[in-house]
């Protein structure tokens, strides 16, 4: 993908996040996440039915990377069940760790595919992916 479209959504994912705004609602899993090196906190509420995420929203204090990755994260992962998120986790990680993975199922998540140039950001695109996984912890526990 050209690094000016890159750019571009990444920076629309920051100035307008998708689903940004918690709600009063017991049947979102919650949790908060936060980069102890920097300002990044984000609480993420996830709604699971039938083995499917069908709603994610969030909110908190973060830089334009934690933002846009949160909502790009959110995008890509709405109306996936909840093995397709494992995987996208997965490869998604498997991306900021310089390994081989499967960039057909990141989507618009592949624009962080070269963040490792900059070691200090990653923890910025990993944070919301690291809340998905707590929350993929609490879905197997149930």
């Amino acid at each position: 993908m050209d690094q000016n479209i890159k750019r571009e959504i990444i920076l629309d994912h920051y100035k307008n996040p998708i689903n940004k705004g918690l709600i009063n609602d017991e049947s979102y899993l919650k949790v908060n996440m936060n980069n102890e090196s920097c300002i990044d906190e984000i609480d993420l509420m996830v709604k699971v039915e039938n083995n499917k995420i069908v709603d994610i929203k969030f909110d908190g204090e973060a830089c334009a990377i934690s933002t846009s990755a949160t909502s790009i994260m959110i995008e890509t992962l709405i109306g996936k069940t909840v093995d397709e998120v494992e995987k996208i986790y997965n490869e998604y990680t498997k991306m900021l760790d310089n390994k081989e993975y499967d960039a057909q199922i990141l989507e618009n998540a592949i624009v962080y595919d070269d963040i490792s140039k900059q070691p200090n950001r990653i923890k910025c695109a990993l944070l919301p992916w690291w809340g998905i996984e707590k929350i993929l912890k609490k879905i197997k526990k149930y």
